[in-house]
């Protein structure tokens, strides 16, 4: 039950909407070759007011792609079971390769407030011919002050294209990552052998920590590409976590915790400013994630500490977990500002003994 209420926990901080948000999703049978990823699905309200629900399926068949990937989307409120819209919809790319992935973004129908829950499920697919890497996408210049400013190429290969489209998938900090949104930049026709120039100006997800870049026309497509998003120009501050360590309630060090303890998770942080003009106060979020060793690693507890840095300075975070389950895992820490924009490296890691 508690892990329940942790990922309900997870939800809430990451949402960025007055309402909480519950997602849930189903895999396909696990003799189909297509399903949705582990990662969460991403959900939110547009500047419209319509919900949103982002993600990514993979094909798992390592011979075969697959094209016409259908989803369905079910929106509910927080009083009845009878969704209030079903939509579905189609990943971004048409045509998704072998072991390949590819992101998808459904919109409800309506902007309804009363929208606070979404579940995602796979409905169907259709195998498809191979589409051919003719197409390569190249960044050329990339900027970020309050909104992203991108541009990039789209270099074609030995064939005229139709319906060519650039995709920016944009992914946050978080291990394993969640897609946030998809950009799409339409380009129509390219002639073959001819480079098309592209940009993208526009308000991001302040989460997001890169995308991915990638192309697809009428018979071809390209590689992904990981672009990384500097940090805002206007960003002067510098936070550094340190001595991230694990301690009894009696304020003891340990390497080793046994199950169903309340222990402290404690670091230090330092915050510097390299402006003349230092603030008199920055408030600021430290979150804990913790997870499980392993392949893929499982999140177990996300924890948070608010605080405000006062001037330049050190400060001490403290977060209780109460481990549930037995094995080795390890400690992620992370400050934020309040506008949910890293201001931080991630802090260093630590191994953890539960038995």
């Amino acid at each position: 039950m508690q892990k329940l209420v942790l990922g309900m926990f997870l939800i809430l901080l990451l949402v960025p909407l007055s309402q909480s948000y519950s997602e849930e999703k189903s895999d396909t049978l696990p003799t189909l070759s297509v399903s949705l990823t582990s990662e969460t699905p991403f959900v939110y309200q547009d500047s419209e007011g319509y919900t949103v629900v982002v993600g990514a399926v993979e094909n798992n068949d390592s011979l075969s792609s697959v094209t016409n990937v259908l989803i369905q989307v079910k929106f509910y409120d927080d009083l009845d079971p009878i969704p209030l819209e079903v939509i579905q919809g189609h990943t971004t790319l048409k045509v998704i390769p072998a072991n390949g992935k590819s992101p998808y973004a459904i919109r409800s129908q309506t902007p309804d407030p009363n929208i606070t829950q979404a579940s995602v499920s796979l409905l169907g697919f259709d195998p498809s011919e191979d589409k051919q890497k003719g197409l390569s996408v190249y960044s050329s210049e990339i900027f970020l002050d309050t909104s992203l400013r991108f541009s990039g190429v789209l270099q074609n290969g030995g064939a005229p294209n139709t319906d060519a489209n650039v995709y920016l998938a944009f992914y946050d900090g978080f291990e394993p990552p969640r897609i946030l949104g998809v950009s799409a930049i339409e380009l129509g026709n390219v002639e073959p052998n001819t480079e098309v120039p592209f940009e993208i100006n526009e308000e991001i997800d302040p989460r997001s920590v890169g995308f991915l870049l990638f192309a697809e026309s009428n018979i071809f497509n390209s590689n992904f590409v990981d672009v990384k998003i500097p940090a805002p120009q206007s960003m002067t501050k510098l936070v550094s976590i340190s001595n991230v360590s694990v301690k009894d309630t009696n304020g003891n060090s340990l390497s080793e915790i046994k199950l169903g303890s309340t222990v402290n998770i404690e670091s230090k942080t330092l915050v510097e400013f390299s402006g003349k003009q230092i603030p008199a106060e920055t408030p600021y979020t430290y979150y804990v994630q913790i997870k499980e060793s392993g392949e893929p690693p499982y999140v177990e507890f996300i924890g948070k500490f608010d605080g405000r840095f006062i001037g330049n300075g050190p400060q001490s975070q403290s977060i209780d977990w109460i481990p549930e389950k037995k094995g080795l895992f390890f400690i992620e820490t992370f400050v934020w500002d309040r506008n949910n924009i890293p201001i931080s490296e991630q802090g260093p890691f630590v191994l953890i003994l539960i038995n």
